[in-house]
């Protein structure tokens, strides 16, 4: 009878114990809501990452954060809203880790012309130890880097010609991200690099202000590019990921609990938004030639040639970044290739 008496009290205890750390947790969690901004639209795998984020972010709050998402830079180019999130007028984002070297250097690793060669490759060397630490840099300079999602490898499109090798790209006007590697690769090939905000991209297009662009396949068809662009040619030059960062002024001012349902929200997007991305990129190409494209798939020596062409370019992010740093990712791609 006594031993019944004290398993009674102690599951009693146990439980009002229990009790009250869920109340505890509910009790951190503040009404509070989050400005989410995103380049590309909303039917897009970046759009359905990002509304998949603010769902279960709801859900995991009981409603009482409110992720508020803004499709097709409404909220301005990437660079505008991380300087947005370092000032604390907006709370969290998701762009491209290019746009990002001009606050964290770091981040131009992440640029090196023909880095990785698959995608599985690409998760575990992001998700792993040196990608946080590239990522934590990020937080000497105002934002907090959660998660990196995947734009995917990038392409050349252009109204011009075929890319085939690449004295093609002689001439050719071609967009690129206002980021230095990118333009130094593409001068190197040949081409008047031009960098412009994503957002002023389609109409630079439409007008021939520009002659091609180069992104994944997902985004030149969820942008409509095949309606102002000929050729497809497929380089895969880079891999590019996207990254989920937040204002740390406005982070820090976050409980535990609810830092912990945004970072965990951020995976569980991150993971579905890969899987969504890859197979949708699987699908783009025969829609892409269904909508008018011609298509050319780049030979293996003549990218091997672009990549030779492209070491002053890997270079400058080696001495950008710091040998120490370039070597250990070159060593996480080896044994990730293993």
């Amino acid at each position: 009878m006594k031993r019944l008496l004290i398993s009674t009290l102690a599951a009693a205890l146990l439980g009002s114990t229990l009790s009250l750390g869920y109340a505890q947790a509910a009790d951190d969690i503040r009404p509070r809501m989050i400005r989410f901004g995103y380049g590309l639209n909303e039917d897009s795998n970046q759009g359905r990452a990002a509304k998949l984020l603010a769902e279960e972010v709801a859900k995991a709050s009981g409603g009482k954060l409110k992720v508020r998402t803004f499709a097709s830079a409404s909220l301005g180019s990437d660079d505008q809203m991380q300087n947005a999130l370092i000032g604390g007028a907006q709370e969290m984002m998701v762009g491209s880790t290019a746009t990002l070297v001009g606050i964290s250097k770091e981040m131009a690793v992440w640029d090196t012309p023909f880095l990785f060669t698959d995608p599985r490759q690409a998760d575990q060397v992001l998700d792993g130890p040196v990608g946080r630490q590239v990522m934590d840099k990020l937080e000497e300079k105002g934002l907090v880097g959660l998660v990196y999602w995947e734009n995917g490898f990038r392409n050349v499109t252009n109204s011009a010609r075929p890319i085939e090798k690449y004295e093609d790209f002689n001439g050719i006007k071609l967009r690129v991200m206002p980021n230095p590697v990118f333009i130094d690769t593409f001068k190197r090939m040949g081409a008047n690099a031009v960098p412009l905000p994503f957002s002023e991209l389609f109409t630079a297009l439409e007008t021939k202000a520009v002659d091609g662009q180069e992104n994944p396949f997902n985004t030149i068809l969820s942008s409509k590019f095949y309606e102002v662009q000929k050729y497809l040619s497929v380089t895969n030059h880079v891999y590019s990921p996207w990254i989920v960062t937040v204002s740390k002024r406005w982070w820090d001012g976050l409980s535990a609990t609810e830092q912990d349902i945004l970072m965990k929200a951020a995976e569980k997007a991150r993971d579905a938004e890969r899987e969504d991305t890859r197979r949708e990129a699987s699908q783009a190409l025969a829609t892409l030639k269904g909508r008018g494209m011609q298509i050319n798939e780049v030979s293996a020596d003549e990218i091997q040639r672009m990549r030779e062409r492209a070491q002053p370019a890997i270079q400058t992010v080696i001495d950008a970044v710091g040998q120490e740093l370039f070597d250990q990712v070159q060593a996480e791609v080896e044994k990730a290739s293993q």
